[in-house]
């Protein structure tokens, strides 16, 4: 796993406003700090820039891993994963009515959502918690629905 510079790292935070690019979670309410993602991975030739680069919540990332595709709970297909650098996260997903869950809208936003266990019950309830605070979703999901 590649080094991340303290100058490159801020520059991926920055760009992502301090959000999870896959799940949209603030980093200030998570509780802990966030990785920077190799979007393709390091192990299939994926490089340490910041076209490669993606700011994740560790439960993300962690369920993220390696893969770069993942099978479509609908269609059966193996497809890609959602690529923050060069997908829109609102044309793949959307917001469910209570702000709670994510909903994938195309084959790349369901298998997203399940590869990388976007609506797990205990991220489910932390966003329960955040909705009620009102900080939940991001102002620009919210906007763009």
């Amino acid at each position: 796993m590649a080094h991340i510079a303290e100058d490159l790292r801020r520059q991926v935070a920055e760009r992502a406003d301090w959000r999870c690019e896959y799940c949209h979670s603030s980093e200030f309410v998570t509780g802990g700090p966030f990785h920077v993602d190799h979007v393709k991975p390091e192990a299939l030739g994926g490089a340490t820039e910041v076209d490669n680069l993606a700011y994740a919540c560790a439960r993300c990332n962690l369920h993220k891993g390696q893969r770069v595709r993942f099978q479509d709970p609908v269609s059966g297909q193996s497809v890609s994963l959602f690529d923050p650098r060069q997908h829109r996260w609102l044309h793949h997903f959307r917001w469910s009515a209570d702000g709670m869950r994510i909903i994938g809208r195309t084959r790349t936003g369901r298998s997203t959502v399940i590869a990388l266990q976007m609506n797990h019950p205990l991220i489910l309830r932390a966003r329960s918690l955040w909705v009620s605070c009102g900080i939940h979703p991001p102002r620009t999901d919210r906007q763009a629905q």
